[in-house]
């Protein structure tokens, strides 16, 4: 072999270690990660809203921009309720299932600082004491021989560090940090489906109240039937039938009221459990929903935004990049790991030498370990990582696919009832006007009590039927609004 040849061999040398090196670094490192192909569309279907809205108290819904990072606003301060206000205050601070869901963040937290430590050298200190005697044998010495009693002090300082060669450490930490932003995602979640839960549940107590304000007028009106009719009939301008429908009626309605009381009561105890008391030291006041309570008009924006918007969505895309970079830790597991050690101290057999120059001890070391045969256990890891990266991905999607649908649904629940509002407006009117009507002829005797019942029976009917609607209304604007992800125009609340 010519000197030349023998010079180009040791040229290319470092240039293979280089290159093998790199191709061991990509092979253990995790993939990159892709976000999964979404046909996102161009528009919600059941959108049709100007850009701007503003609602009664000024408070001004706009299109959402892509802000995922940004603080959730103070969405129910559009509606202009102070009580509703108070509930929520009441319910971000003392909620059970909010209080979890903090609980788990401070431990992915807490369990992200634990892997941050394994980037730093880990130095402990030890001391202690040992009193033995050896066997004769063990120290070389004829059987029987006399062996005293030993006393050994030591002082040690230890420490280890692993060189991050192939991105254990590396991936790890990335894992542990998306687990923890998967967990402060999921906890705005929480906190928005609560605010919701209250917001929805206190507009349906006010509208069980106002159900209840409509029966109580039905039941009065039932009431002024039965004295009218006991008077007609004692002086012989009417039979028993009449008489006997009137308290019929009057005992049904009472008898609602009676129903609609139990579904008050059950939705007073759910408002409590929601904001952290319990069911009997609370008490919701009547308040009805009147048809006079402006609701604000919320904007869906573009359909786009909702991917960075949905607290539920950012906590899926972040378990699908801890589930990514755990690829890369299983990975990792196929090649060598390198471990610097290091102890140093005293040892002496008086304690009061063990810190003296001439007591020293010290031992440094390094350790490479690779796995030879292990029957197939990290491979069978690589593919559990993998796999759990496929999970993540298709439950991404479907959260996805859940919240454009929610979107939908609530668009179209407004739409749809806006339009059956203006409907059963127009019919309070006529059937207003019909019941006016059918009582005065009644009572000029043109026309017979059960005119006069069917006209109020469908009166009492529509304003109730009015009443459920202003409630549908407000309850789909909240839902609305969560399944937008809440709004973007004041501060929310984070775990602390």
């Amino acid at each position: 072999m010519t000197p030349q040849t023998q010079a180009r061999k040791r040229g290319f040398a470092p240039v293979l270690t280089a290159m093998a090196a790199a191709v061991l670094l990509a092979a253990c490192s995790a993939p990159q990660l892709k976000q999964p192909d979404l046909a996102v569309p161009s528009a919600f279907k059941e959108s049709q809203v100007p850009a701007v809205q503003t609602a009664a108290d000024g408070t001004r819904w706009k299109q959402g921009q892509p802000a995922e990072a940004q603080p959730r606003g103070e969405w129910w301060l559009a509606f202009n309720d102070p009580a509703l206000n108070g509930l929520i205050d009441e319910a971000t601070k003392a909620n059970a299932n909010l209080a979890v869901a903090a609980a788990r963040v401070k431990q992915a937290r807490a369990i992200a600082g634990v892997a941050e430590a394994d980037r730093i050298p880990q130095v402990g200190a030890n001391v202690g004491a040992q009193r033995g005697r050896a066997s004769a044998l063990s120290l070389g010495l004829p059987a029987g021989s006399s062996v005293p009693v030993t006393t050994t002090y030591q002082a040690n300082l230890t420490a280890s560090y692993e060189i991050d060669l192939f991105g254990r450490v590396g991936n790890n930490v990335s894992a542990a940090r998306s687990d923890a932003a998967s967990s402060e995602a999921t906890y705005r979640s929480v906190l928005l489906a609560v605010q919701a839960d209250v917001a929805q549940t206190y507009f349906r107590l006010r509208a069980t109240d106002a159900e209840l304000e409509t029966l109580t007028r039905t039941v009065g009106l039932r009431e002024e039937n039965v004295k009218v009719n006991q008077r007609r009939f004692d002086l012989g301008d009417i039979g028993e039938f009449d008489l006997a429908r009137a308290k019929t009626e009057l005992a049904t309605s009472r008898a609602e009221a009676i129903g609609l009381q139990r579904q008050r009561v059950t939705t007073e105890h759910a408002l409590a459990v929601l904001l952290g008391k319990p069911a009997a030291s609370f008490t919701a006041g009547v308040s009805p929903l009147l048809d006079s309570a402006l609701l604000p008009v919320i904007p869906a924006g573009m359909p786009s935004t909702l991917l960075e918007r949905r607290p539920d969505i950012a906590s899926a895309q972040r378990a699908m990049e801890a589930s990514n970079a755990r690829i890369g830790v299983a990975r990792s597991a196929m090649f060598p790991a390198l471990a610097l050690n290091a102890n140093g101290g005293g040892v002496s057999d008086t304690f009061s030498d063990v810190f003296k120059w001439s007591s020293r001890s010290w031992v440094l070391g390094a350790l490479m370990s690779m796995p030879i045969i292990d029957g197939g256990r990290n491979k069978a890891n690589i593919a559990r990582s993998e796999a759990a990266l496929e999970e993540s991905v298709g439950n991404y999607r479907q959260s996805v696919l859940n919240a454009f649908a929610e979107v939908e649904d609530n668009l179209a629940g407004l739409r749809i009832l806006a339009g059956q509002t203006a409907q059963i407006d127009d019919a309070v009117v006529s059937a207003r006007r019909s019941a006016d009507l059918a009582q005065k002829l009644y009572a000029a005797g043109r026309s017979s009590y059960l005119d006069l019942l069917d006209a109020q029976r469908n009166l009492a009917s529509i304003e109730r039927s009015a009443v459920q609607l202003r409630g549908s209304r407000a309850v789909t604007t909240v839902a609305l609004i969560r399944s937008l992800g809440g709004g973007w125009d004041g501060k929310g609340t984070t775990a602390q």
